[in-house]
């Protein structure tokens, strides 16, 4: 899939809703589900590898996880790259150059808690590189991790969105804002899709399209309900293994496997 057609995907009647995928598995079970492409939660993935989420997997593993993804979904793939494992803008374009040529044809990349010059630096040197061969969705995390005063959240994520804008980005990641007039405040503001994850008080999809958003995330929340699920049926049956209620809500193999065995 092209860059165009994800593009384009940003600017049709609904927002883009994506449920992040974290491995070939899930991306294939979300397409299957009519999802209209397909984004990696960094989260997920780093759990999947057995590691924290926060630049600590190392990132080949990231390039692992993208190559079985898009080989394995016939839809646009986004890439999670966090900050980009680096602190050195030539290292996160390098890094993202070989996220392209895995085939996925879009990035998230966020500020973190770092000064949000170093990812302007960050997005002018995967321009440098890659040119407009991917879509590069810019985070900015002041309301996530509260970088701000309340009453300055607004006005400081506004102040990052511009600058983003005028170092390459093609979209506006803001997690963790929920309030209807921030919302459709940023919306207008800018130039740029805004993306924003769902979190407890969002409202739904169709007041969001009404508020401006283009991009609806579930990030890591529907890995972390698998996760909790999965716990709680393993916790069950270590502590009796009764057979039963392991397999209550199961009788899913015949679906699961003939899902993957379907090929993109």
């Amino acid at each position: 899939m092209s860059v165009a057609e994800f593009r384009a995907l940003h600017d049709g009647p609904a927002p883009l809703i994506l449920v992040n995928a974290w491995d070939a598995g899930s991306a294939k079970l979300m397409a299957s589900l009519g999802a209209k492409a397909i984004a990696t939660t960094s989260a997920a993935v780093a759990w999947a590898h057995g590691w924290p989420d926060g630049d600590t997997m190392p990132w080949e593993l990231l390039l692992t996880s993208l190559r079985a993804i898009v080989g394995a979904v016939d839809v646009p793939v986004s890439a999670d790259v966090e900050g980009g494992f680096s602190d050195d803008p030539a290292a996160v374009a390098d890094l993202v150059a070989a996220v392209v040529d895995t085939g996925a044809v879009g990035i998230n990349i966020e500020d973190g808690s770092s000064p949000p010059d170093l990812l302007c630096a960050k997005i002018a040197s995967i321009r440098s590189r890659c040119g407009d061969a991917l879509f590069v969705n810019a985070r900015t995390d002041v309301y996530l991790r509260g970088l701000a005063a309340p009453d300055a959240r607004l006005t400081e994520t506004q102040r990052r969105a511009k600058l983003y804008t005028a170092a390459g980005a093609d979209g506006l990641f803001v997690p963790g804002v929920t309030d209807e007039y921030d919302i459709a405040t940023l919306a207008a503001g800018t130039a740029l899709p805004l993306n924003v994850l769902a979190r407890p008080g969002l409202p739904g999809a169709l007041a969001l399209s009404a508020l401006g958003v283009r991009r609806l995330s579930a990030g890591s929340g529907v890995a972390e309900a698998a996760w909790a699920a999965v716990r709680a049926k393993a916790t069950a049956f270590l502590s009796d293994g009764d057979s039963d209620a392991l397999c209550e809500g199961g009788g899913n193999y015949s679906t699961i496997n003939a899902l993957m065995t379907a090929r993109a």
